[in-house]
């Protein structure tokens, strides 16, 4: 029997006797180097806050005596508070729109996504403008019933721990919402009717099948939440609100403690850490499968008018507080006070938002497309895995990518800068470290996972036939990604790049550590101006940044709404 060698186009060698072995050709060799690199700020943080160091020990001491109860306690209530308000949020809302039939759904569907494109930071600010108690809000309530002070009556503090969860709740639940409509429009209906033929009505079949079937993308939707939360930190920072971020930027910042920031950086990497293996744990053992594959219209439960109206408040409620309300906010400023604005040299700070996204949307997109196609190509676990290892940037929080950044940057700066100077007698100076070459770093690392994750998504869609068919014909890998799977996939890289684009636009922690000296982006202009209570002054900039996020929104909505399978047979066979 002879055996027959893989084919070239699999990036594999197979021998009689052998197992299957890795081929180091350009693609893997190019994977293991982009892996490794993506890994150095993590495992450079880790580092730091291992190696015995007697000022970290110092610290380390100070920290435990003083506020490190205080932040794991507080971060652990905020995780808590919004993964629980996501969680009814975002589940509810996505059965309703999709399982039930009531006034304005059609509306809702793209509606409820909306939030997602106004920063959390963003909200905050519009929000303690407008209930402090020098704001309209309670202005309002004195003059109505005649109060005099604050003494006359009760009002929520809304910079606390309980206003962060609000904020936060309010912008972070479409995550939720994504993911659960989308595993609710993917269910089979024989799943749903074989609920309702054993007597079990709308809401017993919500909890008894659909929910456990949605299970897996509810987890996922709700860990994301819970990662973008411990990376949030213009909101808890003007809030006052003393988490492992905010604690973070105390300790680098205020105490000029790069190896402390690293210390409280590899406990915070240890909360993301926990979160993974909970979700794991959680999908652990078990499976949930459509038994049929059967597919058509789902069967809308048309609700009784009283439902209906309160299923629409329950739906424009979020919609409301999370997108209208602060819009409707920001473009009164604007229109006001947008000469102030203007003369803040917004238009430099919007170039500089602009130049940085669109560089590390170009960088991430093409790394991930160059990835995507290497593991197409090979294939074998050692390459997955270095694919998982290169993701993991998006796991973990900004703050701890900036100093795991930093840290190695300015080592490769004063390594060259000291060989350069012993040699040549020439200073280099700053290379990497407190520029935008750090900043575009930082963003492809932590964002790689979007573009690495939309276009291998697209590549599995393109039948291997393909491949081999245009290798007979004599064209070798790179031939047959330009001409013929770049063609199929640009929609999908489009949207890779608009997904980088956009977070980089809002991206706040690592611009705030990383950024050269003046150098303002239009996340960190808005975020000064409204510290120093000047939110109106800014309202443009966060305009703007708003703006920019509602067209990932439009594609999402127009993406999940068509994601059902037979979605197109079904709507050609609606008379």
């Amino acid at each position: 029997m002879v055996t027959r060698p893989a084919s070239p186009v699999m990036g594999l060698s197979l021998k009689p006797g052998k197992k299957l072995r890795l081929r180091f050709d350009i693609w893997n060799l190019g994977t293991i180097v982009i892996a490794v690199l993506a890994s150095v700020p993590i495992v450079t943080v880790i580092a730091m806050a291992v190696i015995p160091n007697a000022a970290v020990g110092d610290i380390w001491r100070h920290l435990i005596s003083t506020v490190l109860f205080n932040y794991t306690v507080t971060t652990l209530g905020l995780m808590l508070g919004v993964g629980a308000g996501t969680l009814v949020i975002g589940t509810g809302t996505a059965w309703l729109v999709t399982m039930c039939r009531f006034p304005g759904r059609r509306i809702f569907e793209w509606a409820l996504l909306l939030p997602m494109a106004v920063p959390a930071y963003v909200i905050a600010y519009i929000y303690t403008d407008t209930l402090e108690y020098s704001g309209p809000v309670q202005s309002i309530l004195r003059s109505w019933f005649g109060w005099s002070s604050g003494a006359d009556y009760w009002f929520p503090e809304i910079r606390s721990l309980s206003g962060a969860v609000a904020m936060m709740t309010l912008v972070l639940y479409p995550y939720v919402y994504l993911l659960s409509r989308v595993a609710f429009l993917e269910q089979s209906v024989c799943a749903l009717e074989a609920g309702r033929t054993l007597g079990r009505g709308p809401w017993r079949n919500f909890f008894q099948v659909a929910l456990p079937l949605a299970r897996p993308a509810i987890v996922i939707g709700v860990t994301l939440v819970l990662m973008e939360t411990l990376n949030d930190f213009g909101t808890v920072d003007y809030f006052a609100v003393s988490t492992f971020t905010a604690g973070i930027f105390d300790v680098w910042l205020n105490m000029n403690s790069p190896s402390g920031a690293a210390g409280l950086a590899s406990v915070l990497l240890m909360f993301v850490l926990v979160l993974i293996i909970l979700e794991r744990h959680a999908r652990r053992g078990q499976r949930f499968h459509h038994t049929t594959g059967t597919y058509k219209a789902l069967p809308g439960h048309r609700l009784s008018r009283g439902r209906g109206v309160m299923a629409s408040m329950a739906c424009a409620l979020p919609v409301l507080l999370g997108f209208v309300l602060p819009g409707a906010v920001l473009v009164k400023y604007a229109l006001i006070h947008y000469q102030l604005t203007l003369d803040a040299e917004y238009a430099i700070y919007t170039l500089n938002s602009l130049t940085l996204s669109v560089l590390a949307a170009v960088v991430a997109v093409t790394i991930g497309a160059f990835m995507a196609y290497g593991l197409r190509l090979s294939g074998t676990p050692v390459m997955k895995a270095l694919t998982r290892v290169a993701s993991l940037g998006y796991a973990v929080p900004g703050a701890v990518l900036a100093i795991g950044v930093m840290i190695p940057t300015a080592w490769l700066d004063n390594l060259v800068d000291g060989v350069m100077t012993e040699t040549f007698g020439i200073s280099t100076g700053l290379l990497l470290s407190g520029t935008i070459v750090a900043l575009v770093i930082a963003y492809v690392v932590r964002f790689l996972a979007l573009s690495l994750g939309t276009v291998e998504a697209s590549l599995a869609k393109i039948t291997p036939n393909m491949d081999g068919a245009a290798r007979t014909l004599g064209h070798g890998p790179f031939s047959v990604f330009k001409r013929i799977h770049l063609p199929i996939m640009r929609g999908s890289i489009l949207t890779a790049g608009i997904l980088v684009f956009v977070d980089c636009m809002k991206e706040l922690p690592m611009t705030v550590i990383l950024r050269p000296f003046n150098f303002h982006t239009l996340a960190t202009f808005v975020h000064e101006y409204a510290s120093d209570e000047l939110l109106a002054e800014a309202s443009l900039a966060a305009l703007t940044i708003v703006a920019a996020g509602i067209l990932p929104v439009i594609i999402l909505s127009l993406t999940i709404t068509r994601s059902r399978p037979g979605y197109y047979f079904i709507a050609e066979a609606k008379p």
